[in-house]
């Protein structure tokens, strides 16, 4: 009898040691999100863990309408914006599944209209590789929108229908919906939570109408979290089609088919994101461990701030409050550090994912400090820590690190700080590097264009504005109505 008593003692202590960690980091997860949340003065925020088919994690916080105090709950849907090509590249996959199209098919055969060169595949539309040097570089597109002719003259349907009866009705997805206009919201009730954006201080913002295979879908937590269960019991599409999804044209590249992927830290990172003017999402899988993070919000700054656009997750707060809890067990790290913490010599147990969680934050001040100035402050001294601990700047610079130099420079300017050259010699260094690496990038030449303008160097920051406005085999985008801007300026 005493052996029982003992075995049942330590199986009982045995259960809730295995417990119990996985308690702290949800915990600790929430308490991060609530600060993330603040921090970016995010209305109102959904969020969802789901790992090995069950949901460990759901929160609503804040509120759907800050007018009436309408607190946010699972019956708030959002606009996801360009999550929307996770959905796309489903629909492509099954297509190619049916035999109704081919990846390597001439992008031209479903637009002859644009007339596009036959060295455009329907695949490097897909991976947003068709630009400038084609199937080898990752450039963010609206190219992607063609795939809704695509997907159309494939199906013999509607864009609207072929999405409905592949995913939506077979998955009963009943709060998921392409938006089309507010006539709609009317006609269909649908609860979108309000949208908002940040000036000096939250304000009203708006919906963007309208969907292509690009963005338009409105969907809620409980929809999204189906939609991922399907992707992982391959429910939508073949185990073949969802790992050539998820890898796409080259693993090398950021971007699959429809879905961002990459490396960090040993870990296979499988990713998307949302971003209107005034909504954003985050869509996260970390398939080694079978666990999914979901991240709704009615603002743009969970996704704006981190400059996701260049495929790199772990510049976003909330994924690495996400993977330090859940995938480190870095529970005890600080995530957002104060100005006493940034002092500290206290080495971690894990350095990279350190350095990388100071640059994230360095990046998140520097945009937040548009609206907060004493948050350049804090970016400055998050940069000087890692320059300082790390000097060999050059192995971990990156596209991120120098849009984060150039914005303080540029918020100094526009805030009329005076002259801030503090990393001036580190700026010219890096992009030297990176512009090496890769040439056309428009956004290494959109940078060093504003950097030598601010610092009155007209013929080098021409030169950078020309090689975006004269780049071949590169669509229009914002980027180029800003190099085109100043050229005009210039002449006159």
């Amino acid at each position: 009898m005493r052996l029982l008593f003992v075995f049942i003692i330590i199986l009982v202590f045995g259960c809730a040691q295995k417990e119990e960690p996985q308690f702290d980091r949800t915990k600790q997860f929430a308490t991060e999100l609530a600060q993330l949340k603040d921090y970016f003065q995010i209305p109102g925020l959904a969020v969802s863990v789901e790992k090995d088919d069950e949901i460990i994690y759901q929160n609503y916080a804040g509120y759907a309408d800050l007018a009436s105090q309408t607190k946010l709950d699972s019956t708030h849907i959002f606009p996801i914006a360009s999550l929307t090509k996770v959905f796309s590249g489903v629909l492509i996959m099954k297509l190619v599944e049916q035999g109704k199209i081919s990846l390597e098919e001439p992008i031209k055969i479903y637009v002859p209209q644009m007339d596009p060169p036959d060295s455009i595949l329907v695949k490097h539309i897909l991976s947003h590789t068709s630009q400038g040097d084609i199937g080898n570089k990752f450039y963010y597109s609206s190219r992607f929108g063609i795939l809704t002719t695509v997907i159309e003259k494939a199906s013999g349907v509607s864009f609207e229908k072929y999405m409905d009866a592949e995913i939506f009705q077979p998955l009963g997805l009943k709060n998921t919906h392409l938006l089309q206009d507010s006539l709609q919201v009317l006609q269909n009730n649908l609860n979108i939570a309000k949208p908002y954006h940040i000036e000096d201080e939250i304000v009203d913002g708006f919906i963007d109408y309208g969907y292509s295979s690009s963005a338009g879908i409105v969907s809620n937590l409980n929809d999204l979290v189906i939609f991922d269960q399907a992707l992982d019991h391959n429910s939508l599409i073949t185990e073949e089609s969802k790992n050539l999804m998820f890898s796409g044209i080259n693993e090398d590249l950021p971007y699959g088919y429809g879905i961002f992927n990459q490396q960090f830290e040993g870990f296979k990172l499988i990713w998307g994101y949302g971003q209107y003017n005034c909504y954003s999402s985050l869509f996260l899988k970390v398939p080694s461990k079978n666990i999914t993070l979901t991240l709704l919000a009615n603002n743009n700054l969970m996704s704006d701030s981190a400059r996701l656009i260049y495929g790199d997750a772990t510049s976003s707060l909330f994924v690495l409050s996400f993977l330090k809890n859940y995938i480190f067990s870095l529970e005890d790290m600080i995530l957002l550090e104060t100005k006493y913490s940034i002092k500290s010599t206290e080495k971690s147990k894990n350095p990279n994912f350190y350095r990388k969680k100071l640059l994230t934050q360095a990046l998140a001040a520097s945009f937040m400090a548009r609206f907060d100035v004493e948050k350049m402050q804090t970016s400055t001294a998050l940069l000087s820590k890692v320059f300082s601990e790390h000097p060999n700047y050059l192995e971990y610079a990156d596209l991120n690190l120098l849009h984060n130099l150039t914005f303080l420079k540029d918020v100094a300017f526009f805030k009329e700080l005076g002259a801030f050259n503090q990393f001036d010699e580190k700026i010219e260094t890096i992009s030297t590097k990176l512009l090496k690496e890769d040439p056309q990038n428009p956004y290494l030449h959109l940078y060093m264009g504003v950097y030598y303008d601010r610092k009155g160097d007209n013929d080098k920051a021409r030169y950078h504005f020309e090689h975006i406005v004269n780049a071949n085999n590169f669509s229009r985008n914002w980027y180029t109505e800003e190099a085109e801007n100043w050229i005009k300026g210039y002449e006159n």
